[in-house]
Protein backbone atom coordinates (compact mmCIF):
# COMPACT_ATOMS: atom_id res chain seq x y z
CA UNK A 1 0.00 0.00 0.00
CA UNK A 2 1.10 3.26 -0.97
CA UNK A 3 2.07 5.15 2.47
CA UNK A 4 2.77 9.04 1.26
CA UNK A 5 1.42 11.32 4.15
CA UNK A 6 -1.10 13.29 1.58
CA UNK A 7 -1.24 11.78 -1.84
CA UNK A 8 -0.21 8.24 -1.04
CA UNK A 9 1.21 8.33 -4.98
CA UNK A 10 5.21 7.47 -2.84
CA UNK A 11 5.76 4.39 -0.68
CA UNK A 12 8.53 3.76 1.37
CA UNK A 13 11.76 1.86 0.55
CA UNK A 14 10.21 -1.47 2.12
CA UNK A 15 7.76 -2.15 4.92
CA UNK A 16 9.50 -5.18 6.29
CA UNK A 17 11.16 -4.72 10.19
CA UNK A 18 14.78 -2.99 9.55
CA UNK A 19 16.64 -5.54 11.56
CA UNK A 20 15.38 -8.91 9.56
CA UNK A 21 15.69 -6.97 6.53
CA UNK A 22 19.52 -6.59 6.98
CA UNK A 23 19.48 -9.93 7.88
CA UNK A 24 17.86 -11.27 4.78
CA UNK A 25 19.74 -9.04 2.52
CA UNK A 26 23.48 -10.14 4.56
CA UNK A 27 25.51 -12.09 2.39
CA UNK A 28 28.47 -12.69 4.86
CA UNK A 29 26.76 -15.58 6.56
CA UNK A 30 29.06 -18.89 6.30
CA UNK A 31 27.70 -21.34 4.09
CA UNK A 32 26.89 -24.79 4.80
CA UNK A 33 29.62 -27.38 3.37
CA UNK A 34 27.03 -29.15 1.53
CA UNK A 35 25.05 -25.96 -0.16
CA UNK A 36 28.96 -24.99 -1.35
CA UNK A 37 28.91 -28.36 -3.41
CA UNK A 38 25.18 -27.83 -4.92
CA UNK A 39 27.16 -26.57 -8.49
CA UNK A 40 28.59 -30.01 -8.53
CA UNK A 41 25.41 -32.00 -7.60
CA UNK A 42 23.03 -34.14 -9.10
CA UNK A 43 20.13 -32.71 -11.38
CA UNK A 44 16.53 -33.38 -11.68
CA UNK A 45 15.99 -36.47 -13.81
CA UNK A 46 14.71 -35.96 -17.27
CA UNK A 47 10.33 -36.71 -17.18
CA UNK A 48 8.92 -39.04 -19.47
CA UNK A 49 6.07 -37.75 -21.53
CA UNK A 50 3.56 -38.52 -21.79
CA UNK A 51 3.49 -41.01 -18.91
CA UNK A 52 -0.42 -41.02 -17.90
CA UNK A 53 -3.31 -43.60 -19.47
CA UNK A 54 -5.32 -41.77 -21.81
CA UNK A 55 -8.30 -41.97 -19.57
CA UNK A 56 -6.95 -42.00 -15.49
CA UNK A 57 -10.54 -42.65 -13.47
CA UNK A 58 -12.89 -44.25 -15.37
CA UNK A 59 -15.82 -43.36 -12.38
CA UNK A 60 -16.31 -40.12 -11.02
CA UNK A 61 -15.74 -41.70 -7.78
CA UNK A 62 -12.48 -42.51 -8.74
CA UNK A 63 -11.43 -39.19 -9.67
CA UNK A 64 -12.78 -37.39 -6.18
CA UNK A 65 -11.12 -40.55 -4.36
CA UNK A 66 -7.91 -39.88 -6.19
CA UNK A 67 -8.24 -35.70 -5.41
CA UNK A 68 -9.05 -36.39 -1.91
CA UNK A 69 -6.21 -38.78 -1.45
CA UNK A 70 -3.94 -36.36 -2.86
CA UNK A 71 -5.10 -33.77 -0.67
CA UNK A 72 -4.66 -36.05 2.48
CA UNK A 73 -1.55 -36.40 1.52
CA UNK A 74 -0.15 -32.56 0.84
CA UNK A 75 -1.70 -30.81 3.87
CA UNK A 76 -3.80 -33.23 5.98
CA UNK A 77 -1.28 -35.93 6.90
CA UNK A 78 1.46 -33.51 7.30
CA UNK A 79 -0.77 -30.97 9.69
CA UNK A 80 -1.91 -34.09 12.08
CA UNK A 81 1.65 -35.23 12.26
CA UNK A 82 2.96 -31.53 13.23
CA UNK A 83 0.07 -31.42 16.03
CA UNK A 84 0.93 -35.17 17.01
CA UNK A 85 4.50 -34.83 17.24
CA UNK A 86 5.61 -31.17 17.59
CA UNK A 87 9.43 -30.79 18.10
CA UNK A 88 10.89 -30.18 15.43
CA UNK A 89 10.79 -28.15 11.85
CA UNK A 90 7.85 -29.30 10.01
CA UNK A 91 6.81 -27.02 7.60
CA UNK A 92 3.59 -27.33 6.05
CA UNK A 93 3.65 -25.12 3.20
CA UNK A 94 6.68 -24.52 1.34
CA UNK A 95 7.54 -21.73 -1.71
CA UNK A 96 10.26 -22.99 -3.79
CA UNK A 97 11.28 -19.76 -5.79
CA UNK A 98 12.31 -21.26 -8.83
CA UNK A 99 12.76 -17.88 -10.78
CA UNK A 100 13.29 -14.43 -10.41
CA UNK A 101 12.69 -12.92 -13.25
CA UNK A 102 9.56 -11.93 -15.32
CA UNK A 103 8.32 -11.68 -19.18
CA UNK A 104 5.54 -8.51 -17.63
CA UNK A 105 5.60 -5.51 -16.03
CA UNK A 106 2.79 -4.82 -14.01
CA UNK A 107 3.29 -1.59 -12.14
CA UNK A 108 2.66 -2.70 -8.69
CA UNK A 109 4.48 -5.92 -8.56
CA UNK A 110 8.27 -5.44 -6.55
CA UNK A 111 8.24 -9.36 -6.76
CA UNK A 112 10.96 -10.27 -9.27
CA UNK A 113 14.19 -9.05 -10.43
CA UNK A 114 15.73 -9.56 -14.02
CA UNK A 115 19.12 -9.26 -12.89
CA UNK A 116 19.07 -12.36 -10.80
CA UNK A 117 19.75 -15.92 -12.40
CA UNK A 118 17.18 -18.60 -11.76
CA UNK A 119 17.63 -21.65 -9.81
CA UNK A 120 19.51 -24.10 -10.89
CA UNK A 121 18.46 -28.20 -10.83
CA UNK A 122 20.83 -29.44 -8.08
CA UNK A 123 19.77 -26.48 -6.14
CA UNK A 124 16.03 -27.88 -6.88
CA UNK A 125 16.70 -30.93 -5.98
CA UNK A 126 18.39 -30.77 -2.69
CA UNK A 127 15.58 -28.27 -1.29
CA UNK A 128 12.67 -30.94 -2.65
CA UNK A 129 14.78 -33.73 -0.51
CA UNK A 130 15.32 -31.60 2.57
CA UNK A 131 11.81 -30.66 2.45
CA UNK A 132 10.76 -34.19 1.60
CA UNK A 133 13.04 -35.07 4.89
CA UNK A 134 10.93 -32.43 7.09
CA UNK A 135 7.96 -34.24 6.26
CA UNK A 136 6.53 -30.91 4.36
CA UNK A 137 4.56 -32.24 0.98
CA UNK A 138 3.17 -29.26 0.18
CA UNK A 139 5.36 -27.14 -2.72
CA UNK A 140 4.24 -23.92 -3.84
CA UNK A 141 6.37 -22.49 -6.80
CA UNK A 142 7.16 -19.47 -7.26
CA UNK A 143 8.55 -16.37 -8.52
CA UNK A 144 8.90 -13.85 -10.80
CA UNK A 145 7.07 -15.94 -13.51
CA UNK A 146 8.20 -20.07 -12.87
CA UNK A 147 7.10 -20.57 -16.66
CA UNK A 148 10.01 -18.58 -18.36
CA UNK A 149 12.06 -21.91 -18.26
CA UNK A 150 9.00 -24.55 -18.62
CA UNK A 151 11.38 -28.04 -19.17
CA UNK A 152 13.08 -26.75 -15.77
CA UNK A 153 9.29 -26.28 -14.02
CA UNK A 154 8.27 -30.07 -15.96
CA UNK A 155 11.28 -31.45 -14.13
CA UNK A 156 10.44 -30.06 -10.48
CA UNK A 157 7.05 -31.13 -10.87
CA UNK A 158 7.69 -34.22 -11.93
CA UNK A 159 10.38 -34.93 -9.19
CA UNK A 160 7.99 -33.40 -6.47
CA UNK A 161 5.12 -35.59 -7.52
CA UNK A 162 6.87 -38.72 -7.35
CA UNK A 163 8.28 -38.04 -3.96
CA UNK A 164 4.24 -37.39 -3.08
CA UNK A 165 3.97 -33.41 -3.16
CA UNK A 166 1.23 -31.29 -4.11
CA UNK A 167 2.66 -29.10 -6.23
CA UNK A 168 0.84 -25.64 -6.73
CA UNK A 169 2.09 -23.22 -9.53
CA UNK A 170 1.55 -19.30 -10.11
CA UNK A 171 1.44 -18.27 -13.25
CA UNK A 172 0.19 -14.95 -15.18
CA UNK A 173 -0.64 -17.52 -17.78
CA UNK A 174 1.60 -15.42 -20.81
CA UNK A 175 3.95 -19.14 -21.46
CA UNK A 176 1.01 -21.73 -20.41
CA UNK A 177 0.81 -22.93 -23.72
CA UNK A 178 -1.54 -25.84 -24.37
CA UNK A 179 1.89 -28.30 -24.55
CA UNK A 180 3.28 -26.92 -21.18
CA UNK A 181 -0.30 -27.55 -19.59
CA UNK A 182 -0.10 -31.27 -20.53
CA UNK A 183 3.09 -31.75 -19.62
CA UNK A 184 2.95 -30.06 -15.88
CA UNK A 185 -0.53 -32.21 -15.56
CA UNK A 186 0.65 -34.70 -17.08
CA UNK A 187 3.43 -34.91 -14.58
CA UNK A 188 1.44 -34.28 -11.70
CA UNK A 189 0.50 -30.96 -10.90
CA UNK A 190 -2.13 -30.34 -8.76
CA UNK A 191 -2.98 -26.85 -8.71
CA UNK A 192 -2.88 -23.63 -10.83
CA UNK A 193 -2.98 -20.07 -9.70
CA UNK A 194 -3.43 -17.99 -12.77
CA UNK A 195 -2.78 -14.31 -11.52
CA UNK A 196 -4.86 -12.16 -13.80
CA UNK A 197 -5.90 -8.59 -12.07
CA UNK A 198 -8.33 -7.47 -15.86
CA UNK A 199 -10.27 -9.02 -18.43
CA UNK A 200 -8.21 -6.57 -20.94
CA UNK A 201 -4.87 -5.32 -20.70
CA UNK A 202 -4.84 -1.55 -18.78
CA UNK A 203 -2.07 0.36 -18.07
CA UNK A 204 0.28 -0.50 -15.63
CA UNK A 205 -1.91 -3.99 -15.29
CA UNK A 206 -0.40 -6.77 -17.72
CA UNK A 207 -1.90 -9.38 -16.20
CA UNK A 208 -5.49 -9.74 -17.88
CA UNK A 209 -7.70 -12.39 -19.12
CA UNK A 210 -8.44 -11.26 -23.24
CA UNK A 211 -4.60 -12.39 -24.23
CA UNK A 212 -4.36 -15.78 -22.60
CA UNK A 213 -8.30 -17.22 -23.15
CA UNK A 214 -6.72 -19.76 -25.69
CA UNK A 215 -4.06 -21.31 -23.17
CA UNK A 216 -7.23 -20.62 -20.09
CA UNK A 217 -9.92 -22.49 -21.71
CA UNK A 218 -7.32 -25.40 -22.80
CA UNK A 219 -6.49 -25.31 -18.81
CA UNK A 220 -9.71 -25.88 -17.99
CA UNK A 221 -10.91 -28.41 -20.38
CA UNK A 222 -7.73 -30.44 -19.02
CA UNK A 223 -9.04 -30.49 -15.56
CA UNK A 224 -10.87 -33.52 -15.53
CA UNK A 225 -8.15 -35.41 -17.68
CA UNK A 226 -5.16 -34.44 -15.20
CA UNK A 227 -7.17 -33.95 -11.98
CA UNK A 228 -5.38 -30.34 -10.87
CA UNK A 229 -7.53 -27.72 -9.40
CA UNK A 230 -7.55 -23.96 -11.42
CA UNK A 231 -8.30 -20.26 -9.47
CA UNK A 232 -7.77 -16.75 -10.33
CA UNK A 233 -5.57 -14.62 -8.22
CA UNK A 234 -6.27 -10.92 -8.04
CA UNK A 235 -4.81 -7.83 -7.37
CA UNK A 236 -7.37 -5.35 -5.88
CA UNK A 237 -6.33 -1.59 -7.37
CA UNK A 238 -7.65 1.34 -8.12
CA UNK A 239 -7.69 1.05 -11.56
CA UNK A 240 -9.39 -2.57 -11.57
CA UNK A 241 -12.18 -2.32 -9.12
CA UNK A 242 -14.92 -2.92 -12.15
CA UNK A 243 -12.58 -6.15 -13.30
CA UNK A 244 -13.02 -7.54 -10.36
CA UNK A 245 -16.04 -8.09 -10.35
CA UNK A 246 -16.27 -9.30 -13.54
CA UNK A 247 -13.67 -11.86 -12.94
CA UNK A 248 -15.52 -12.93 -10.13
CA UNK A 249 -18.64 -13.82 -11.93
CA UNK A 250 -17.19 -15.57 -14.38
CA UNK A 251 -15.28 -17.84 -11.83
CA UNK A 252 -18.29 -18.44 -10.41
CA UNK A 253 -19.94 -19.07 -13.81
CA UNK A 254 -16.94 -21.07 -14.26
CA UNK A 255 -17.52 -23.03 -11.01
CA UNK A 256 -13.75 -22.11 -10.24
CA UNK A 257 -12.28 -20.70 -7.39
CA UNK A 258 -10.67 -16.66 -6.92
CA UNK A 259 -8.37 -15.26 -4.67
CA UNK A 260 -7.78 -11.36 -3.74
CA UNK A 261 -5.41 -9.19 -2.13
CA UNK A 262 -4.93 -5.67 -1.89
CA UNK A 263 -2.22 -3.89 -3.56
CA UNK A 264 0.63 -3.10 -1.59
CA UNK A 265 4.14 -1.09 -1.47
CA UNK A 266 7.56 -3.38 -1.34
CA UNK A 267 8.53 -5.12 1.74
CA UNK A 268 12.01 -5.05 1.20
CA UNK A 269 13.91 -2.65 -0.69
CA UNK A 270 13.70 -3.17 -4.44
CA UNK A 271 16.06 -1.10 -6.31
CA UNK A 272 15.18 -2.85 -9.88
CA UNK A 273 11.47 -1.62 -8.79
CA UNK A 274 10.46 1.09 -11.16
CA UNK A 275 7.42 2.33 -10.17
CA UNK A 276 7.97 3.43 -6.61
CA UNK A 277 6.30 6.86 -7.33
CA UNK A 278 3.14 8.36 -9.19
CA UNK A 279 2.12 4.65 -9.29
CA UNK A 280 -1.34 4.94 -10.89
CA UNK A 281 -2.07 1.40 -9.58
CA UNK A 282 -1.74 2.46 -5.91
CA UNK A 283 -4.93 2.94 -3.69
CA UNK A 284 -5.71 6.43 -2.49
CA UNK A 285 -7.93 7.91 0.77
CA UNK A 286 -10.15 8.60 -2.36
CA UNK A 287 -10.32 4.87 -3.35
CA UNK A 288 -10.87 3.63 0.50
CA UNK A 289 -15.09 3.63 0.03
CA UNK A 290 -14.93 2.36 -3.12
CA UNK A 291 -12.64 -0.16 -1.87
CA UNK A 292 -15.10 -0.97 1.27
CA UNK A 293 -18.29 -1.08 -1.21
CA UNK A 294 -16.41 -3.62 -3.34
CA UNK A 295 -15.31 -5.79 -0.09
CA UNK A 296 -18.88 -5.74 1.14
CA UNK A 297 -20.02 -7.08 -2.23
CA UNK A 298 -17.19 -9.95 -2.18
CA UNK A 299 -18.65 -10.87 1.45
CA UNK A 300 -21.93 -11.25 0.02
CA UNK A 301 -21.34 -13.50 -3.08
CA UNK A 302 -18.81 -15.42 -0.34
CA UNK A 303 -22.50 -15.92 1.68
CA UNK A 304 -24.12 -16.95 -1.48
CA UNK A 305 -21.98 -19.72 -2.53
CA UNK A 306 -19.27 -18.16 -5.11
CA UNK A 307 -15.94 -20.31 -4.26
CA UNK A 308 -13.86 -17.61 -2.97
CA UNK A 309 -10.66 -18.54 -1.34
CA UNK A 310 -10.35 -15.93 1.14
CA UNK A 311 -12.21 -16.78 4.61
CA UNK A 312 -15.00 -13.80 4.86
CA UNK A 313 -12.21 -12.60 8.22
CA UNK A 314 -9.72 -12.07 5.91
CA UNK A 315 -11.81 -10.34 3.70
CA UNK A 316 -13.02 -7.78 6.69
CA UNK A 317 -9.57 -7.42 7.30
CA UNK A 318 -8.36 -6.05 4.09
CA UNK A 319 -10.66 -3.01 5.11
CA UNK A 320 -8.62 -2.60 8.45
CA UNK A 321 -5.42 -2.83 6.25
CA UNK A 322 -6.46 0.28 4.30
Amino acid sequence: MSTSETDRTSAPAFRVDVNLHELLKDSSTQRNPKESDLADGEGLPEPIYPQRPEVMWETDRAFHNFKAWRIWKGLGAPYFKSRLMPGELQPLIAYLFSEWKCNLDCHYCWSYDNRVKGMTEPTARLSIDWLHSTGNRLLALMGGEPLLRPQFIHKIVNYAAKKDFLIYLPTNGRLMKPDVIDRLGDAGLGAVNLAVDCVDEKPGLAKALTPIRPYFDHLLKQMRRYNYGVFLNVCITRTNMDDVRQLTELAHDLDIGIDFHIVESPMLDAPHFKHLDENSTFLTPADYPKVDDLIDWLVEKSGQGYKIVNQKSRLIQMKQFL
